[in-house]
């Protein structure tokens, strides 16, 4: 009877042997169990996958190996210290986070962990989860896997190994839409899936031809490539100079300059750069700076920043050129955006335009010393020439050429002073992830009152304005470096039921 047409065999699951639960008082103990966990179970399904490839295994044989997992558990209401934003629960229950890539996150974890040891008294869990690890993100950074590879395989890959899932993948935990009978009632440490972070250290890659361990937690995003050009020649002159404190640069192809040196001395150079470029003045614990060329517009803008949120940075800017909508400002001015209007709509499904993004004070001050300290101006001098006030950001890029009524009364009754396509979505997927953010625009034109910049006037406009709009960048970056972190995480960007990891 088995043996007629049609009779399929039973699947059979191939899993590594179970590991039992263990708990830890030691932050770097946990930490280093969940490496080995990690590695192992990774380890194991690339062998399967290899196995599988050589035609060594039936083709009834389904592969599976899940996540490491950390886990909480308390019965007390005490009250945690307040002026801490994370690192703490505010009820009794269990909570976990499911962990990729431990090795990547070791410094974070033991963090958090630490943490979390300190504020309840009491040890946390280290164990397998019941979330599978897709065998697409069990590989190795930079494996590559010929296509006659998967083209000899005699079954869908779905079938031998588990691939990402969905419904594990979105923001539900971030946007604080998670219902807890969605998750056996266990509710989240952290605030993204395991499956969430693989999803977007892969298209970091893609997407920036830069390796996710090289991202700083300090970030700046720009949309022209002229700051681009000037942040690499720092780049390089601070290398050829011992680093000024740095100690490498990093450029797309993971082309690495070490202090000291004049050239990198590892890396592959590509032949044509990415969609949005990524470069990394690197320090020790990842306290360097990262500058991304986004390009043009909010979708961009929600992208990058979609992915680098899962690296948990400390903070981020955005310095470009915007349209100045007064006819007080002059070309060059500095806008520094307190409010925002967001037509860019990119973002209106995950954070209704009805929430406010204020304007965080630790990071405004930042900035506004770093314009002082470059530009040396102060008090009315430097008013002259930097304005705070609201910035609007649109999805139109020719917004000018629609029936200026629309437009322009909107912007009137906002008392926006400065136009743009990606700020708004920056500072709100700032909000949105807990990221501290902050906006320092450049007026680069007054559509509104007929200034537009002749091409002789762009050049020398974009070499007197983008080295100085660049170092004030970085140098507020740096103040916000040597911030404690319960500082720059402030309580301003959580909201009633938090996340306990920052």
């Amino acid at each position: 009877m088995n043996n007629r047409i049609g009779t399929k065999k039973p699947v059979a699951i191939s899993m590594p042997p179970h590991v039992e639960p263990e708990e830890f008082t030691d932050a770097k103990a946990a930490v280093q169990a969940l490496i080995a966990l990690y590695e192992r179970n990774t380890q194991f399904l690339r062998d399967g996958f290899d196995r599988v490839a050589k035609g060594e295994v039936e083709n009834n044989t389904h592969f599976r190996a899940f996540y490491p997992e950390v886990r909480l558990s308390t019965s007390s209401y005490a009250q945690i210290d307040s002026r801490l934003a994370f690192g703490h629960v505010s009820a009794p229950g269990q909570y976990s986070a499911n962990i990729t890539r431990p090795d990547l996150f070791e410094n974070y974890l033991e963090e958090q962990i630490r943490l979390l040891i300190r504020n309840h008294g009491g040890p946390v869990t280290v164990q397998e989860s019941t979330t599978p690890i897709p065998i697409h993100f069990a590989f190795l950074e930079g494996t590559y896997v010929e296509s006659s590879v998967a083209d000899a395989f005699q079954r869908p890959l779905r079938d031998l190994f588990d691939v990402p899932d969905l419904n594990a993948t979105d923001d539900r935990i971030v946007n604080g839409e998670y219902e807890t009978d969605d998750i056996d009632g266990i509710m989240p440490l952290s605030p993204f899936t395991a499956q969430r972070v693989d999803y977007s250290l892969h298209r970091l890659s893609h997407y920036t031809a830069t390796r996710p361990v090289h991202f700083q937690n300090y970030v700046l995003f720009t949309n022209y490539q002229f700051y681009i050009d000037e942040f690499c020649a720092l780049a390089r002159r601070l290398m050829a100079e011992g680093g000024g404190g740095y100690e490498r640069f990093i450029e797309p192809g993971n082309l690495i300059t070490e202090a000291g040196d004049d050239a990198p001395t590892s890396g592959v150079p590509i032949g044509r750069l990415p969609q949005m470029p990524a470069y990394h003045l690197a320090k020790k614990d990842n306290a360097g700076i990262t500058m991304v060329n986004i390009g043009v517009g909010p979708s961009n803008a929600k992208t990058i920043t979609d992915h680098i949120a899962v690296l948990r940075p400390h903070a981020w800017l955005m310095l470009g050129h915007c349209a100045g909508l007064r006819n007080t400002q002059a070309l060059g001015d500095y806008v520094l955006a307190h409010a925002y209007v967001r037509e860019d709509h990119v973002l209106d499904d995950d954070l209704p335009v009805w929430v406010p993004i204020p304007a965080l004070a630790e990071v405004q001050v930042a900035l506004e010393q770093a314009v002082a300290e470059v530009t040396g101006l102060e008090g009315y001098d430097l008013k002259r020439i930097m304005r705070t006030g609201t910035v609007a950001t649109i999805d139109n890029r020719n917004w000018e050429l629609r029936d200026q009524r629309g437009p322009v009364k909107r912007l009137s009754q906002s008392r926006a002073i400065a136009l743009d396509m990606e700020s708004a979505t920056i500072a709100a997927n700032g909000f949105r992830f807990r990221v501290p953010y902050g906006t320092l625009l450049c007026v680069s034109d007054k559509p509104l009152h007929g200034e537009l910049k002749l091409p002789g006037m762009a050049t020398e406009f974009y070499k007197r304005q983008v080295a100085q709009h660049l170092q004030i960048g970085i140098r507020a970056l740096e103040k916000l470096a040597e911030m404690p972190p319960e500082k720059l995480h402030s309580r301003k960007l959580r909201s009633f039921f938090e996340m306990a990891f920052q």
